[in-house]
């Protein structure tokens, strides 16, 4: 019977993962089966799944069933015909639709797609006519087609078409769905209900898992203004639905979805909605829309991507998706699912004694179940804080405050009779300093009077106000003497010197250390379960970046005064690549916000737990981390540059940084020698971690807006790109 379960695992192979009904539906329409010869081919697929690689193999068929089995055997022989003796035909070609003139079915049926039949099937002249799809693909006209540069290669064939889809609505009345590579598909789908299930069963939309024990994207559909208008949604939201993020419960479209038996999540149908029903074994039956005119596509991060053309706007996030994920939501959701889509919080065990495998924690990941933030990490208004008294404030001595630099002081005499102030800014900061950073996996452990251990994440109370920038170590038995008062802090993100006992991450104390002081821990908690969980989110964020930027003219292999002719104007080339640079750097920074998110309404009060706080990925403890390694990167940085050229820097607002110079580049300041950067210091770039110019104002200028605003420490890097400064600084 070796055939038969070869024949059986080529009909169910490469199919959408359907409900057992619809399945066999699906079966019966597109092969003419009996219902005895569905259940004999499912019950072999059954069989074949669970039980093929244990000991056991599966019962063979007695009596009825083997007849049925029989039937179903000479129907695949015809169904799938045996390939001339001798030839060998390439699986991946099998699966291609054909090219001819009359290729125009959008989604080639099973039998197209299969493999060829176990040997010992008999060949038949042709396939068997099969009834064919109601939707139907062709490539778009000029004026429809998205720019080249959209199609990846090498797809999964269950998802052949990409991703997602933009679905619209043409001249002629007829609904679109614009593809990735400038395929469009025709939507028979008159409702919503419908469309989800045309997306499931005939659209071929998806994207293959980033992780051996994850699990593939669900398929996303964009639904245009026209899309909404036939599917009998509002183009836009009321207030009240804005507020509440969600269209109202007793919306005939709701209503729809609950007759057909599909489910919303708890976020209900709003920008972003997931309809879905209740997974069945590792099947999953779920579709994301994405409706821009809903705000959907934050324009802070999306720019007007929301307002292109079907066609541009799939090419938009079509790219973003095939080299960041397909998108969850905001780009801080994506950022944060993209840790889970590379660390699974589980994988399959080992099989028992009965040949079943089990659900167990995935090493690496930061496992189901949330663990407790330690007292110190803990934002205010969190449960751990419920018993102190209703206004107090805790000082750095009861809360770790691991921020951006937010520092800038007043220009020195020599400073002023420079011409320009010129901004220089880190590419990527924050995706740089995730980069190799060991972070806890699991909850804390309180130690009284611990040796600080630079390899051992954890918040750390001690004392760093001995720490002099007077004078510190810039090399392994070198030392520098440098003025204090003209540098920031590397220990708070106002710059301002400790003034005793506070919470630090690991990152700080370790660079306390590193600049030449003992350090005395008096507490801490620690996580002794550790790992490098953000490595490979680092890797796949860097590698979109720089693949995109590389699109866009920049490349990584480019001389300092390339790089930055490069990067003049580098937006005009490809506006729409430019907003896909623009959303992967957004999907860095709220990815790294969302491990700490706050409490967003919800009827909260302080004391109270959020909604966030049931997730293994609220973890503040790793958000701290980050934004400490990063902080001591870039004043690292900023030393070196000190101790070799005797500058300083006027401000510095995260991970942009602005010196006096005379000319309006930054290679005025740059100490480059024959093309080479200052070791340690800083290198212009695209790479993560090199830094780019920010923008050039007059020194005149800088002076002229702090008397204006009478704020002597205005930070300027805040308004270094345009020179634009709308009200005074506030650090928010």
């Amino acid at each position: 019977m070796s055939e038969l379960f070869d024949a059986v695992d080529a009909l169910v192979a490469s199919r959408s993962p359907l409900p057992p009904a619809e399945e066999r539906k699906r079966l019966r329409v597109a092969h003419g089966l009996t219902l005895d010869e569905v259940a004999a081919a499912l019950k072999v697929r059954r069989a074949t799944v669970s039980g093929w690689e244990s000991p056991k193999k599966p019962t063979e068929p007695r009596g009825p069933e083997r007849e049925a089995y029989a039937r179903l055997l000479d129907k695949l022989a015809q169904l799938y015909p045996a390939p001339p003796e001798g030839s060998v035909p390439d699986a991946a070609e099998a699966r291609k639709p054909s090219t001819g003139p009359d290729s125009g079915s959008a989604l080639v049926t099973a039998v197209e797609q299969a493999p060829p039949p176990a040997p010992g099937a008999k060949p038949v002249p042709g396939p068997a006519p099969t009834t064919g799809p109601s939707s139907t693909a062709r490539r778009p006209s000029a004026r429809q087609a998205a720019p080249s540069g959209a199609a990846e290669d090498g797809r999964d064939p269950r998802f052949e078409n990409g991703p997602l889809a933009v679905v619209d609505v043409d001249g002629d009345g007829r609904v679109l769905a614009y593809c990735t590579g400038g395929l469009v598909l025709d939507v028979p789908a008159r409702s919503v209900p419908a469309l989800v299930d045309w997306t499931l069963s005939e659209a071929r939309l998806g994207q293959p898992k980033l992780s051996g024990p994850g699990k593939d994207a669900d398929p996303l559909l964009v639904l245009t203004e026209g899309a909404l208008k036939r599917y009998g949604l509002p183009v836009t939201l009321t207030e009240e639905e804005r507020l509440a993020g969600r269209l109202r419960e007793g919306h005939k479209v709701v209503k729809q979805l609950a007759r057909a038996e599909w489910k919303l999540t708890k976020r209900g149908f709003g920008p972003w909605a997931r309809i879905y029903r209740p997974a069945t074994g590792s099947a999953r039956a779920c579709v994301q829309l994405c409706i821009p005119s809903w705000h959907a596509l934050d324009s802070r991060h999306w720019g007007e991507a929301g307002q292109l053309p079907p066609a541009e706007l799939a090419r938009v996030l079509g790219v973003y998706a095939s080299r960041v994920m397909t998108p969850r939501g905001s780009t801080a959701v994506t950022g944060l699912e993209l840790m889970t889509a590379l660390h699974p919080a589980t994988r399959a065990s080992g099989p028992d004694a009965t040949g079943k495998r089990h659900p167990e924690r995935n090493p690496g990941s930061l496992g189901t179940d949330p663990v407790d933030c330690a007292p110190c990490e803990a934002p205010d208004g969190h449960p751990l804080l419920k018993g102190l008294p209703r206004f107090h404030v805790r000082g750095p001595g009861e809360k770790l405050f691991e921020e951006a630099y937010d520092w800038a002081r007043p220009l020195t005499d020599d400073e002023c009779t420079l011409r320009h102030l010129v901004g220089i800014d880190v590419n990527m900061a924050f995706a740089a300093g995730a980069n190799g950073l060991v972070v806890g996996l699991g909850g804390p452990t309180r130690v009284r009077a611990p040796v600080f251990d630079p390899k051992l994440p954890g918040s750390w109370l001690v004392d760093l106000s001995h720490v002099d920038l007077a004078r510190v170590k810039v090399g392994k038995d070198r030392w520098a003497e440098l003025d204090a008062e003209l540098l920031p802090s590397p220990f708070t993100p106002k710059g301002e010197r400790p003034t005793g006992p506070a919470w630090y991450a690991t990152p700080t104390v370790a660079y306390a250390v590193e600049l030449g002081y003992e350090v005395r821990p008096v507490e801490a908690y620690l996580r002794y379960e550790n790992g490098r969980y953000l490595d490979g989110w680092y890797q796949r964020l860097r590698d979109a970046y720089l693949a995109t930027m590389a699109d866009l003219g920049v490349g990584t292999d480019l001389a300092p005064a390339d790089f930055l002719a490069a990067m003049d104007g580098y937006r005009e080339r490809d506006p729409q690549l430019a907003v896909v640079a623009s959303a992967i750097k957004a999907t860095v920074k709220g990815g790294l916000g969302k491990l700490r998110e706050r409490p967003r309404g919800e009827g909260w009060r302080p004391g109270e737990p959020w909604r966030a706080l049931s997730r293994p990925t609220w973890r503040p403890d790793i958000r701290a981390a980050v934004i400490s390694r990063t902080r001591v990167n870039l004043h690292r940085k900023i030393v070196k540059h000190a101790a070799f050229t005797g500058q300083y820097p006027v401000a510095v607002l995260s991970d942009c940084v602005v010196y006096a110079a005379d000319g309006t580049s930054p290679l005025d300041f740059l100490p480059y020698r024959d093309g080479k950067p200052l070791p340690g210091g800083f290198k212009l770039g695209v790479n993560p971690g090199l830094v780019k110019h920010e923008g050039t104002q007059s020194v005149l200028w800088g002076e002229e807006v702090r008397e204006r605003f009478d704020a002597p420490e205005l930070n300027l890097a805040r308004y270094i790109k345009d020179g634009t400064v709308t009200d005074v600084d506030n650090g928010e």
